[in-house]
């Protein structure tokens, strides 16, 4: 079969489509092709200004399954949700060869595009993410709070200002750094994490052009900088830190089975898992906050279901930071985790990748879908999120919208079917992140204490646009940052 190289010649656009948008494979039973007037570029610069608007005016035009030409990539997008587990369970479906490429741009990490045992093992690190091992971090976590909260509870009570992002950017590393890689033990701790902090976010800043090839000389300074994170997370370097976690100690135990113990590939993939670990927990815990500051009667019924909690577990709201939930008081929250899955349904814009191995038919409910060796299929859980038949008045935060007589909900239809996927900001199948239990445990811990111990206002109540700079690879940032206000109860 021809491959893409010659796919300009015999991918022949429609003379009838006015805007040259259309182009129909020479197989039959293809997707419809859309291309745009740019070779390259293709749809990419209309899909990142609007996404969900562009990507919904696609479905209504050509249907669930359609072709897109980006990036100079051909890529498949499958929207109905009764056609996901077809795509998560196709074997010829690959997500690693996806990630390899994804690593090895961004991270510098080569080895795991050519050593399977070494992703197994790697693999085999994500068990430390959850069940009792979750419980250790939880424990962690919310001392590391302690340590950054502590000072200001002992304050006085009056108001500190500060912008959204740029705190939640300060808490969620800080908060996150100590607890998977423990802390420092020198007198300038502060100074450590903030400049490792400035240094992450330079880097992340660059992500999306590094992740979509773009040669990383052609960024600036990225290229430095991500070596000195590299070089700040070697193995001597984390020996200097104190109470690394079982997760990072695995990790390190398998690293140094395949790599020499200077090797600097071994920080990039401690950079990988930072990377993992907070990149996406930030603007979750920034829209998390925003949508409360603005919305008052969320942010009460929250209060109101955390005093019972604590009430209930007979913890009182002393001097000083007591509270002490466990992960299934936690979980007992359901006002608490209905507002972050209700964030995430209004945030995410992840796709959900996989790279196809060979020629193939995919067998779905409603056609058969021909695909081409080389090309990509996407998952596009956004037009899920925001299917008004799935969701009523879907553009509008509710914080109770999972939720159902003072229980969790769980149960949402299309076509009048109940849907086995309804809400994926974590991905699906092999590709769901393994991070996700400890990710919505700190949100979960932070929330609370801000809630219990602080008063908080928003200043510039102005509303914010989603960036979708980060387009398909997570939660967006907000187009600006606003102001808020905070102080300890009186």
């Amino acid at each position: 079969m021809a491959s893409h190289s010659s796919v300009l010649t015999w991918r022949i656009p429609w003379t009838e489509d006015p805007e040259g948008l259309l182009s129909i494979g020479s197989r039959r039973g293809e997707p419809p092709l859309i291309k745009g007037w740019l070779p390259y570029f293709g749809q990419a610069l209309k899909l990142q200004k609007d996404p969900l608007g562009f990507m919904t005016s696609l479905q209504k035009q050509y249907g669930d399954i359609f072709t897109l030409l980006l990036g100079g990539k051909y890529i498949t997008f499958i929207l109905d949700p009764f056609h996901y587990t077809s795509v998560a369970k196709n074997q010829k479906l690959s997500f690693q060869t996806f990630t390899n490429k994804f690593l090895k741009r961004v991270f510098s990490i080569k080895k795991m595009t050519t050593d399977s045992d070494l992703i197994d093992e790697i693999h085999s690190t994500y068990q430390f993410l959850q069940g009792k091992h979750l419980d250790i971090l939880m424990e962690s976590t919310m001392q590391n709070l302690k340590q950054v909260f502590e000072p200001q509870l002992l304050k006085t009570t009056s108001w500190s200002t500060e912008r959204l992002l740029s705190f939640c950017n300060s808490v969620i590393f800080e908060m996150t750094f100590t607890t998977i890689y423990g802390n420092v033990l020198a007198n300038d701790k502060k100074t450590f994490i903030t400049e490792l902090k400035d240094d992450f976010l330079k880097f992340d800043e660059k992500f999306t052009r590094l992740a979509s090839g773009i040669p990383i000389e052609l960024l600036g300074n990225i290229k430095s900088v991500r070596t000195k994170l590299i070089k700040d997370l070697t193995i001597e370097s984390l020996a200097k830190l104190q109470g690394l976690s079982e997760v990072v100690q695995r990790r390190n135990d398998i690293l140094e089975k395949y790599y020499t113990p200077k090797d600097p590939e071994i920080g990039a993939h401690h950079l990988g898992l930072l990377w993992a670990s907070v990149t996406n927990t930030v603007p979750t815990m920034f829209w998390a906050m925003y949508y409360l500051l603005r919305y008052p009667r969320a942010m009460a019924v929250l209060r109101d279901e955390i005093d019972h909690l604590l009430q209930s577990t007979g913890q009182k709201k002393g001097p000083g930071f007591s509270i002490h939930l466990t992960r299934e008081q936690l979980d007992s929250l359901v006002y608490l985790e209905s507002t972050i899955l209700e964030v995430l349904r209004l945030c995410s814009f992840s796709g959900i990748f996989r790279f196809v191995q060979e020629d193939l038919t995919l067998h779905l409910e409603s056609q058969d879908c021909c695909l081409r060796k080389g090309d990509f299929v996407v998952i596009f859980p956004p037009i899920l999120h925001h299917d008004p038949e799935i969701f009523e008045a879907p553009d509008e935060f509710r914080f109770d919208r999972f939720t159902e007589n003072g229980k969790k909900k769980t149960a949402f239809f299309k076509r009048g079917k109940k849907l086995k996927y309804y809400h994926l900001p974590f991905g699906l199948g092999v590709s769901k992140c393994p991070g996700r239990f400890l990710a919505m445990v700190e949100i979960k811990q932070l929330l609370v204490v801000l809630l219990t111990y602080f008063d908080l206002e928003i200043i510039d109540n102005k509303p914010l646009e989603l960036n979708y700079s980060r387009f398909l690879f997570g939660i967006p940032y907000p187009d600006s940052d606003v102001s808020f206000r905070y102080k300890i109860k009186s």
